[in-house]
């Protein structure tokens, strides 16, 4: 072999494996507007009103945008359908291991069972087996995700152990709902609450908002009101609606329980960011319920202020979400 054709080989190879990797979409301002307004409604329950969004984002290429719209076409029509499927094939093409898994989820796989499949699609257990190809190395190097990932393709719960023990605050949270149910072997008496406190704590430092929650109730349960009012603000601030309902409630109808003062206005202006919330969740009728019980007391200054509290809430923190699981149903 010349020394000419020795250099060019290695080189044919470095070009061929570079164009088989998949690309990524570099979106437009436009398109990424799009994408974070779809992915804001989807996260809020209105995976309808998401979709001419996401859209916008998939067909520009955007993986992450693909496989959200996929999912919101799965829920919308409460099965698989072929258009949701296209876009998570897309998506996996791309790598994303959470299309890759969906699809390795998908029974038999919908263009199967219909006789469409084109060619070079891959059955479910392909899809898994790439995804599991992709994630495992990453997880025995110590990679979170790779090991909560290599939990969502196995179900061996030893890799959601290792990913909460590694710092994944999703998988904390789902250790300490597994522990609480009964996972595990807990011998001394309070072993098993200590265990499940320790999880759920350090998921909510870790800054999972459901966690928060569920760490401010065990602040609760122990009557540590200065504890459970931290963390339900802090679950409020990262948006999430069920916090922020809670506050809301508190400051309006409970006052003198559980530590709660009465302000009327920051309740209410609280209560009035849920209206927003009219797709899934029914938290625009929790909300209405819980603003009925106390908005005839409220002269009409108060109800200014309480709308000015509520445009500056908006205007200062991430927008509203049920924070729903990513690979959940």
């Amino acid at each position: 072999m010349s020394s000419r054709t020795a250099l060019l080989k290695p080189l044919t190879l470095i070009l061929i494996w570079l164009f088989a990797l998949p690309a990524f979409a570099e979106l437009t301002p436009e398109q990424q507007a799009a994408k974070e307004r779809g992915s804001v409604l989807y996260h809020q329950f209105k995976a309808i009103s998401a979709e001419p969004y996401l859209t916008i984002a998939a067909e520009a290429g955007d993986s992450e945008s693909q496989f959200l719209l996929a999912e919101a076409l799965r829920k919308n029509n409460r099965y698989m359908t072929e258009e949701a499927y296209h876009w998570l094939e897309e998506a996996a093409r791309q790598g994303n291991s959470y299309a890759m898994i969906r699809l390795g989820r998908s029974g038999d796989g919908l263009c199967g069972v219909m006789g469409s499949c084109p060619e070079g699609s891959k059955t479910p257990e392909q899809w898994l087996a790439e995804a599991r190809q992709l994630n495992e190395p990453k997880a025995e190097q110590g990679d979170p995700e790779a090991m909560y990932l290599m939990y969502k393709i196995t179900f061996d719960t030893e890799w959601l152990e290792r990913a909460a023990e590694a710092g994944h605050a999703l998988a904390q949270f789902w250790v300490a709902g597994y522990t609480e149910d009964g996972m595990g072997f807990y011998f001394w008496p309070g072993s098993r609450e200590e265990a499940v406190e320790k999880w759920y704590k350090a998921s909510a430092e870790g800054g999972y908002p459901i966690s928060m929650m569920d760490y401010a109730e065990i602040h609760l349960r122990r009557k540590d009101y200065t504890g459970y009012h931290d963390w339900l603000w802090r679950a409020a601030e990262t948006g999430y609606a069920n916090a922020v309902l809670g506050l809301g409630f508190g400051m309006t109808d409970m006052a003198d329980e559980y530590g709660y003062e009465q302000d009327l206005v920051k309740g209410y202006g609280m209560l009035s960011l849920l209206l927003e919330l009219d797709g899934g969740g029914g938290m625009v009728e929790k909300a209405n319920f819980c603003i009925k019980l106390f908005k005839d007391e409220m002269p009409p200054e108060q109800i200014e202020e309480a709308e000015a509290f509520a445009a500056e809430w908006k205007a200062t923190h991430p927008p509203l979400s049920f924070f729903p699981e990513k690979l959940g149903f």
